[in-house]
């Protein structure tokens, strides 16, 4: 209970005012023009968008052999797979550790939060608006 109590730094004497930054903005989401990352988005998001890109630009043929393998050998995929198994994985570390991917990734994730919290609408729903 104690901690309920707590002014959050940047906050005021109202404990359940957030700090401005978590709460500004013209919907209230955050200022979208902060770059400051949060510990969710620095070990959660980011490596998120970094699989989903890696898989849909960087890895297709490793992805799409994988997955045609694992189609074709049902229950026998953990033997028969594992050089595709092993293809992709190698694919997509390497993508991991490349720090030119990483930088880009956090700068398309900071674009598309910084875009959230000026509109108020998702990526997804913007583009199906328009």
């Amino acid at each position: 209970m104690a901690s309920i109590n707590k002014i959050a730094p940047g906050g005021d004497e109202n404990p359940a005012h957030l700090p401005r930054k978590f709460g500004g903005g013209p919907h209230g989401l955050g200022d979208p023009d902060d770059c400051t990352l949060r510990k969710v988005e620095l070990e959660v998001m980011i490596p998120k968008k970094m699989r989903e890109k890696a898989k849909d630009e960087k890895c297709v043929e490793e992805v799409k052999a994988f997955t045609d393998c694992c189609k074709n050998s049902s229950i026998t995929m953990v033997v028969k797979c594992r050089t595709q198994n092993s293809l992709l994985k190698e694919c997509l570390t390497r993508w991991y550790q490349d720090e030119e991917f990483k930088a880009l990734c956090r700068n398309e994730y900071l674009s598309e939060r910084s875009e959230f919290r000026r509109t108020g609408l998702q990526q997804k729903r913007r583009t199906a608006a328009h």
